[in-house]
């Protein structure tokens, strides 16, 4: 399988991150990707360049108000004079009866969910750079590719159509599968993070067309709290068309892959002609944010049932934070897949 990568995402590298009222360095570390990519290397992955998009890719999925906001706010924040090192809202308005902000502050909150996102001088760039690995991941499954793996930086499955958080600015996941709807009448986004992929689910939530289907750690006492539960389906056109499969802080190997096999009959009900993994590695055991306990083995069984789908396949690098097994389960997944295909 081949992956897709670029060094371009080290123009983001955040530092604030808010945690029951204490201040600690963010776990969306630079380091993410070099762990990562030892784990690409010790599969024996090509390792390929992306291809530039443009904002067109990205033009599918999110507000032109949201694109312009996110391309220009770096400059705007500096010339306050007195602002911060990292972009952080002090409010987060709730739109009720709301006014589209015209300050720089205004618009930061408006357009962030959380404090999760600090947006720092190479943030845009960054992340405009993880949505062309995305997306020429996803040319190569079109141009014949069975699978392709996508090392995205920062990473996307919280951001929703106008609105960051979570660590996440630009919704790769979502990008790719709106460049695979150019080709196939049917997509399915399966996110196996251990956090709900809420701003996906938001953003296909009334779109018949885009299953989003998320195996996640319960929200009722882990983030985003809010969303993620399994009375969720979809509304309007999309009734139906989103699935969560939340599952009990905790949960091991045996579990996910039964909550696997429920995302199996599901996506298979759909007959989808292609298939996006958004793949977080922070399920693991190991990882610091301590959700799910999956073993780098049972990593292994989750890329072999993803491989029993049999569907032109791009996985795109979501959560997994810093832990000396990170590199291991991925190698892990994608070796499952391989051996199963």
């Amino acid at each position: 399988m081949k992956a897709v990568h670029t060094e371009l995402h080290r123009s983001h590298d955040p530092q604030f991150f808010l945690v029951r009222g204490v201040v600690k360095r963010t776990t969306e570390q630079p380091e993410r990707a070099d762990r990562l990519l030892k784990g690409l290397k010790d599969g024996k992955h090509q390792l390929v360049e992306p291809t530039t998009f443009g904002q067109g890719p990205r033009a599918r999925i999110h507000s032109p108000e949201y694109l312009s906001f996110l391309s220009e706010a770096w400059e705007a924040w500096t010339a306050l004079g007195d602002s911060g090192p990292e972009m952080i809202g002090n409010i987060h308005p709730v739109r009720h009866a709301a006014t589209y902000p015209t300050h720089i502050t205004g618009k930061l909150g408006w357009h962030t969910a959380d404090t999760a996102a600090p947006i720092g001088p190479g943030t845009w760039a960054a992340a405009c750079a993880a949505t062309d690995v995305a997306v020429t991941a996803a040319q190569m499954v079109m141009d014949g590719e069975d699978a392709t793996y996508a090392l995205c930086r920062p990473p996307g499955h919280h951001a929703y159509r106008d609105m960051a958080g979570g660590f996440c600015f630009l919704n790769n996941s979502g990008i790719a599968a709106a460049h695979l709807r150019q080709r196939h009448e049917r997509v399915v986004i399966l996110d196996v993070d251990v956090h709900h992929g809420n701003g996906t689910q938001g953003i296909f939530y009334a779109r018949p067309d885009v299953y989003t289907v998320s195996i996640h750690a319960d929200p009722v006492a882990y983030y985003p709290y809010v969303w993620g539960y399994a009375h969720e389906r979809g509304e309007g056109p999309g009734l139906g068309t989103n699935l969560n499969i939340p599952l009990a802080i905790g949960t091991g190997d045996d579990g996910y892959i039964q909550a696997m096999d429920v995302a199996r009959k599901a996506i298979e009900s759909f007959a989808p002609g292609a298939l996006v993994i958004a793949l977080g590695l922070d399920a693991s055991e190991h990882d610091p944010l301590k959700g799910l306990a999956v073993t780098t083995p049972g990593f292994r069984r989750i890329g072999q049932a993803i491989a029993k789908m049999g569907l032109p396949t791009v996985f795109v690098q979501e959560g997994g934070y810093l832990s000396d097994i990170l590199g291991a389960n991925l190698t892990s997944v994608l070796a499952g897949f391989e051996e199963a295909r």
